[in-house]
């Protein structure tokens, strides 16, 4: 993956050689790709003693409508604008919209790095 670091182009469209490998802390990981299912979880070490939960798969959400939020069932992916195959094959992003038992809502959390889905309720 060439996202993290630095460009591999000039300001003048011209190729930029490499000096040097990537360091430890520039490579990047795989995406966890959350799917519904029983609750799953990965515990990441994280730079400093920071941990990262990555949730593998989960089927609960914290639903918010502006004044109460409750813990809510996931049935399923309804779209997903990071990847329209996501839908098919169930996987929770940050932006998706999931229908839960209290209706529809739009995951504002990033499960594969928080652990959790966190929901805002759609009108």
């Amino acid at each position: 993956m060439k996202d993290q670091g630095r460009s591999t182009r000039k300001r003048t469209g011209g190729r930029l050689k490499p000096f040097r490998k990537k360091k430890r802390y520039q490579l990047g990981r795989e995406p966890s790709e959350t799917t519904v299912g029983e609750p799953r979880l990965q515990v990441i070490d994280s730079r400093g003693s920071e941990k990262k939960f990555r949730a593998l798969s989960t089927n609960v959400a914290n639903v918010s409508d502006g004044e109460s939020t409750v813990s809510a069932e996931i049935e399923g992916v309804k779209e997903n604008p990071s990847n329209v195959n996501y839908v098919r094959r169930n996987i929770i992003t940050k932006g998706a919209v999931i229908s839960t038992s209290e209706g529809e809502a739009r995951v504002t959390s990033r499960p594969g790095q928080t652990g959790q889905v966190s929901a805002v309720k759609l009108e």
